[in-house]
């Protein structure tokens, strides 16, 4: 049982879409879905430096961008990733899929929920109205990697912090004002550490709720269809069958806290073996390695890694024993968070 799952915001780094370029076809994709983010996504993906694509409004679109992208390269029967690489009819990439945090829009249309172009438009609206809701206040993220959770859930109370993320395996994501932040890290529990994230507002809180009605009016006009295969919700670990529901919960998660701890029991439950991360891989394969212990792995740094991951697909997929045999020559991802 096979799971693929998109990344979130922080996951970006400089230059990482320059090797996808290769590929025949990314390059004018990337012009297109360009035109509608309303951002040059080549320009941002390979010659941005860290600062440029930490904005909360080239960050979003250029990781949906990116995710969409490297599943059509899974998907493609060729090298390249344009439309006449797609072969019409071919199993499901996965048994189910799951996004974290804006990874839910790339996750909503490789579930068939949404088209491409719906998705790219949406997490234009979605992150510049996170960005203006992230403007009113100085406002951040960090990480909280180990102590006890009952100590440190009483300290972020203490510095009225959200946890907004619950990453699971004793990670925690705090959000709240800069100064909120350094309070924190200042006189942090007993065994836990501190890690600034690569965001530009405290995400998936109250500071975020300006941008829910924001988001209502960009989807008003959507007709989403059904998922095609299961869609994890970052909101409590569902399984959600609607896609109605599944867009309005993508409207309600900018200000809810991501669940991805629940997320996590839900494929413990579905009875995962494998899982694949679409680009920029790492972070969830990471956590995959301490949470889902035994469960294969990899995580799509680069085209380099698309063999590994076809020949997980072909052996734990929808398609396993019909597919044929992919090449062997990348290897699962071991990296941490």
């Amino acid at each position: 049982m096979l799971v693929l799952v998109a990344p979130g915001q922080g996951s970006q780094t400089p230059g990482f879409l320059t090797p996808w370029l290769e590929l025949p076809g990314a390059a004018d994709l990337l012009r297109l879905w360009s035109e509608t983010a309303g951002l040059d996504l080549v320009h941002y993906g390979t010659e941005a430096g860290e600062e440029e694509i930490r904005d909360t409004q080239v960050a979003q679109p250029l990781l949906v961008a990116a995710a969409l992208l490297s599943a059509r390269a899974l998907r493609s029967t060729g090298e390249g990733v344009g439309d006449e690489h797609l072969a019409p009819g071919l199993p499901p990439l996965a048994h189910a899929v799951a996004g974290h945090s804006v990874g839910e829009l790339p996750a909503a249309a490789i579930a068939g929920v949404l088209t491409e172009q719906e998705t790219i438009a949406l997490v234009r609206d979605r992150s510049a109205a996170m960005a203006e809701a992230a403007a009113t206040t100085e406002t951040g993220m960090s990480a909280v990697l180990g102590g006890d959770p009952e100590q440190v859930a009483a300290r972020l109370e203490e510095c009225g912090l959200i946890a907004a993320n619950n990453n699971g395996g004793g990670q925690i994501v705090a959000a709240g004002t800069l100064e909120q932040l350094a309070a924190f890290a200042a006189d942090k529990p007993e065994k836990a550490r501190v890690v600034p994230l690569k965001v530009a507002g405290a995400f998936h809180t109250r500071h975020m709720a300006p941008a829910v009605a924001a988001m209502e009016r960009a989807v008003a006009g959507l007709s989403p269809a059904d998922p095609g295969i299961p869609f994890v919700s970052n909101a409590d670990g569902d399984v959600v069958d609607g896609g109605p529901k599944i867009v309005d919960r993508l409207v309600r998660q900018v200000s809810s806290p991501v669940r991805w701890d629940l997320c996590v029991e839900t494929f413990q439950r579905l009875g995962i073996t494998a899982l694949v991360e679409l680009c920029p891989g790492g972070t969830l394969a990471g956590l995959a390695r301490r949470n889902l212990p035994g469960v294969e792995r990899v995580a799509l740094k680069s085209p380099a890694h698309l063999a590994a991951a076809r020949e997980l697909i072909a052996a734990h997929g929808p398609g396993a024993g019909t597919a044929g045999e992919a090449a062997a020559d990348g290897t699962a991802d071991d990296s941490a968070v």
